[in-house]
């Protein structure tokens, strides 16, 4: 197979992947805008947390809040638990990387405050101790995962809110993870300042 055939396999895959994401996704993702919007209309925040490429997925989605989307408006509190290294190293360090997002939580966070973690495989420790610091907290958590959402799946209260890719391919599941989150700011700007013009 020659480089270029296997480029347009990626393609496809990803389309693939994509089409039966939206299907499984689609209602969840729009629950989740609403939760966000309901957090920041409150003063509340979104905290991101995730690992190497949902580490830079949660930079990403933070900033997209923090300064804009698409279209201009006021800053959103959002804050990617990921950036600090001297915290991370600092906790890293003194106690266990398992609570380098939990500690964060524990200190910024506020009841009704949203915390969303992006976990590809859905078993990351650090990411799931996060998600039971938001819960002792009264904090709505917002999962984004992949393949079949792993210990995560396992761990969600009632009330948060699981955005499964339907795929197992990290590759694929973190596309997915891209579209979502951009669909978060879409649906979040949406809602804040009406439909676009």
């Amino acid at each position: 197979m020659s480089i270029e055939d296997r480029i347009r396999d990626q393609f496809a895959s990803s389309i693939q992947t994509k089409q039966a994401a939206v299907a499984a996704m689609a209602g969840h993702i729009a629950t989740a805008v609403r939760v966000m919007v309901d957090c920041l209309k409150a003063g509340g925040k979104i905290m991101a947390c995730g690992n190497g490429g949902s580490a830079a997925d949660s930079q990403h989605f933070a900033a997209e809040l923090l300064n804009r989307f698409e279209r201009e408006r006021e800053p959103l509190a959002a804050i990617a638990l990921t950036t600090d290294t001297s915290t991370l190293t600092s906790i890293g360090n003194d106690y266990r990387f398992e609570d380098v997002f939990a500690k964060q939580v524990k200190g910024l966070g506020r009841r009704g405050d949203v915390l969303l973690a992006i976990s590809t495989s859905g078993n990351s420790p650090n990411v799931l101790e996060a998600i039971a610091a938001a819960h002792a907290r009264g904090i709505h958590v917002i999962a984004l995962t992949g393949k079949g959402g792993g210990k995560i799946a396992g761990c969600l209260a009632p009330t948060d809110i699981h955005l499964c890719v339907p795929a197992a391919q990290t590759a694929r599941i973190q596309e997915v993870h891209l579209l979502t989150l951009h669909c978060l700011c879409d649906g979040i700007d949406t809602l804040l300042l009406g439909e676009n013009p």
